[in-house]
Order: C-alpha cells, then structure tokens, then sequence
C-alpha cells in the first residue's frame, strides 16, 4: 500500500504511461516520496516487478526557469552512452494536466546519495578518498564531453554566460526577497564587478555535489543526478560549487559527509581537477563566492516558499538560516581573491 504522495496520482500516472510507453508497466503502482530533496519532488514506483523514479517541480510557487524537467531529460538522454553515469530516460510528459506539471520517468539506478558523515563514514577514510576521486574524476568526464557530439550544441549560450549567470541569480532572488538579508545587494554588484575570464566551455551540470550522485556500498559512483541547472558555460562554476558543498553544513546540524577523514580539502580537489582538465583554476575564489550566492538566493527561495506552506516533506524550518552565512562566506572569498 503506498503512502499519500503529495502531487503524484499514481492511476493518473499509470493510465499516462499505458498510453506513451506501452510495457514500460505491468501492474498497478505503488509508490513513496524520496526523501531529502529540497527542490524538485522525486518518488519511486513500483508494479511490484520493475521500478523507476519520476522527477516533478515542486508545488506551489516555482522561480521563472528553475525545475526545468525537459532540460534535466534531454540532457540526461544526450550523456547516455559516455563517461557520465546518467539514468536511462523513459518519458517525458509536458502535459501539466497529466499530474499538474511536467514531469519525466527514469530508470531507478542502485546507490544511494551521501549527505552525512555517519552516512559515509563505514566506507573507510581510504573509501572515502576513492569517492572523492571519483566525483572529481566525473565532473572532469563531464566537462570532457563534446556538446555538439552528443546533440547539445545549441544548449546554452557560453558567450557572457558568467555576467548571465550573475544577472539571473539576481533576478531570482528579486521573485523571492521577502526579508532583509544584510550584503546581498553589496555581493551581487562585486560579483559583476570582478567577472573572471571565461574559459573554453562546456556542459555545466549547475548544482554538482555529492549528494547528487548515487554510490553504491562497495563506493562505486552510478548516477550524476539533478540537471535541472545544466547548461553550456563555463565549467568552473560546477567546481565552485563544489567546493561550497565543501564546507557547507548540512540543513539540521548534522556532520556533512565531506568533513569524513579521507575526504581532501578544497584546495587538493581544486588541484586535482586542474590537473585532470588542465584548465586554469586561480580565480577558484570567485567561483566559490558565486556559489555561495546561488546556494543563497536557492535558499531563499525554499525558504520563500516554506513560509507560505508550499513545501512538501521534512527538513526544510531551518534552511533560511543558510543564506546569510553563505552571503557572509562569499564576500570574505571575495576579499581574498
């Protein structure tokens, strides 16, 4: 029996997929919440014999191109077959009178993401280091990737893509701004006063960190996961973020698994990068910074829609307290840049 699924019919669902992917089910559905997602919603089905996960915007209040299903499908379709683990897509459906907006099905790929430290610490300190390896290692692979070889050359627009990058934030954060939030004006217009010289673009996942790769128990990384910020740009804004997630705690006061002993710091994960890429890395320190801002304006956002009530599962009371530490850690990379 399946519990409530908040903006999941599940017969709605099935009759759908009867219809555009004949075969794909065999049986009626059950299914559960994904629980850890502070964005879009996932859930897991089942007809008790095969399984696969459907991926949705959240409810309620959504940001101007945030939770952008059919760009998280068609780029997951397009890195299929390189060296990025990607889920294989089954259907994507822009009907929002299906299940009340678009929403895709993929393949349930075995792992699981590691958020915490009491979540990675029974891999060891040398399993840890071999996790840290891979997530560099694929975030190398992913920038490795020709766009126009595998279907994506017209994904984004790399040329001024930082100065986009930091007009759209700002925009973002306009459509949330509900509260004070003290030297976010003063980051945004530093940001856009000391844009870095872009290097030779490439697929960009936008929200790359460890929890949104699946690992498997004996530490193999299966699936990148959460493309819906991919685009075409300059790569090194996945390694700032990154590097936020570094350092960042997790929402609720637990132990983030990148502070496991066996996890290298920011400055060797930027150094083996480089040395994986050889892209240039020495402004590292404003791309932490954007990172920081982004994460901050995302926060806000959540937070926007929390206390309105439009937020579906646990975890999210606290994460309005986030944004003004990130702001804070950003202007001080900033000074040191």
């Amino acid at each position: 029996m399946s519990e409530a699924l908040p903006g999941l019919d599940l017969e709605r669902l099935r009759a759908y997929l009867d219809r555009a992917a004949p075969g794909l089910v065999a049986g009626p559905l059950g299914g559960r919440m994904i629980t850890g997602g502070k964005s879009n919603l996932t859930y897991t089905v089942t007809d008790g014999t095969g399984s696969w996960v459907v991926r949705r915007p959240p409810l309620g209040h959504v940001l101007a191109t945030a939770h952008d299903m059919p760009r998280e499908y068609r780029v997951m379709s397009a890195l299929r077959g390189t060296d990025v683990p990607v889920p294989r897509t089954h259907v994507l459906c822009e009907d929002p009178d299906v299940l009340g907006a678009p929403f895709y099905v993929m393949e349930h790929v075995a792992g699981t993401p590691l958020r915490t430290l009491d979540e990675i610490a029974p891999f060891g300190a040398e399993g840890v280091r071999s996790i840290a390896s891979a997530l560099i290692a694929t975030l190398g692979a992913l920038h490795a990737v020709d766009p126009e070889a595998v279907g994506l050359g017209d994904f984004g627009r790399p040329d001024g893509f930082l100065e986009r990058q930091v007009r759209r934030w700002s925009r973002q954060l306009e459509a949330s701004r509900s509260r004070d939030i003290p030297g976010v004006d003063e980051l945004r217009d530093r940001l856009a006063a000391t844009l870095p010289e872009q290097g030779a673009p490439a697929i960009v996942h936008g929200d790359y960190r460890l929890d949104n790769v699946l690992v498997t128990g004996d530490g193999r990384l299966t699936a990148v996961l959460d493309w819906e910020m991919a685009t075409l740009g300059d790569p090194l804004v996945d390694l700032g973020l990154m590097l936020v997630y570094r350092e960042q705690p997790v929402i609720g006061g637990a132990r983030p698994a990148t502070s496991a002993e066996g996890f290298p710091d920011s400055a060797e994960l930027a150094r083996t990068y480089a040395a994986a890429t050889g892209r240039d890395v020495s402004r590292i320190g404003w791309y932490v910074a954007f990172g920081c801002f982004k994460l901050a304006v995302i926060a806000e956002g959540i937070h926007y829609r929390h206390t309105r009530g439009l937020t579906v599962g646990a975890g999210f009371d606290g994460i309005g307290d986030v944004v003004a530490p990130l702001v804070r850690r950003a202007r001080s990379v900033l000074e040191e840049d």
